[in-house]
């Protein structure tokens, strides 16, 4: 956990919640006093984790972390009375959002956070292998193209145009996705 966006109204409360999450770890904590100075400074940060102790002083809080959690990457922890914790949970649950009735305990505190830094971790996991995939999809979709290009210019049939794009990246000592990007070029422009 390097950096937390801490929102809460009440500076009593900001001072104790930035002192246990730093005697958890020692993590760079910025502090905001609504949704809206929220929202703002998310647009030009990225944050680990965001901590919204309700009531704000322009929302309640349960609208900024479907926000968060829908448009960042952080984790988000709402903190919420303990009457209304059902109430938030049921809100929230579908984005993700992790909720914690107050008054807090150090140990809560330490054992969710590990829980949701092994579930950050799980996701960046996931995140990465989607990236890859869709890596590898747009790599196969350019090589159908510029098969596609010598069937229609060249007049090959696709498993010539196959064994021409693998011929030509042996040759060359290139990938085919490189191989194909060129022959894009070449007959495309």
């Amino acid at each position: 956990m390097d950096n937390v966006l801490l929102v809460s109204k009440s500076e009593k409360s900001t001072d104790s919640l930035s002192g246990l999450l730093r005697e958890i770890s020692s993590p760079t904590i910025d502090i905001v006093r609504s949704g809206s100075e929220a929202r703002r400074i998310l647009l030009e940060k990225e944050y680990d984790f965001v901590f919204i102790n309700t009531p704000l002083t322009d929302e309640f809080g349960d609208g900024l972390s479907i926000y968060v959690s829908e448009n960042t990457h952080a984790s988000v922890v709402l903190l919420v009375k303990a009457e209304i914790e059902e109430q938030a949970e049921a809100k929230t649950e579908d984005y993700g959002v992790f909720v914690l009735s107050k008054p807090l305990s150090k140990h809560l505190m330490f054992k969710s956070i590990k829980l949701l830094e092994a579930t950050k971790r799980r996701l960046e996991g996931v995140r990465k292998e989607n990236i890859k995939l869709q890596k590898k999809i747009e790599d196969i979709r350019t090589i159908n193209r510029a098969k596609y290009v010598l069937m229609e210019y060249l007049s090959m049939s696709e498993p010539q145009s196959h064994k021409y794009l693998e011929r030509q990246a042996m040759d060359q000592r290139i990938t085919k996705v490189e191989v194909a990007k060129r022959i894009l070029s070449t007959y495309e422009n």
